[in-house]
């Protein structure tokens, strides 16, 4: 678990930056690029749809690791946007309180113990 820990600290860094570089460069103007993309139907169109529906698959698992609990649903809210970036520093949080136990960082407290 400590070296899954690390890699989610290498890549919360990695995306940090280059999300600090990419927002400097062009601003946090996201939502036109990003659904104009899809809209074009081209390969970074395609790209950003396979994003998406990633980003929505994690919610929904986050939501769901939390029993659909308002914490849940708010964390999911987060992850439905916040990608990588907040995916790394959950799963970097959420490993460290599991002390190991990878039922208990899939499933969730509730269901690891059931």
């Amino acid at each position: 678990m400590t070296a899954f820990r690390i890699f989610m600290a290498v890549l919360f860094v990695a995306i940090a930056a280059y999300t600090g570089v990419t927002i400097f460069g062009h601003g946090w103007n996201l939502a036109p690029v990003f659904f104009g993309d899809m809209a074009t139907m081209a390969w970074p169109g395609q790209f950003n749809f396979d994003f998406l529906c990633f980003l929505l698959l994690s919610a929904l698992w986050v939501s769901w690791r939390h029993n659909f609990s308002a914490a849940g649903f708010g964390l999911g809210a987060i992850a439905s946007v916040g990608g990588m970036l907040f995916l790394s520093a959950y799963l970097f949080i959420v490993a460290g309180q599991v002390n190991g136990d990878v039922r208990k960082l899939l499933f969730g407290e509730a269901r690891a113990n059931a």
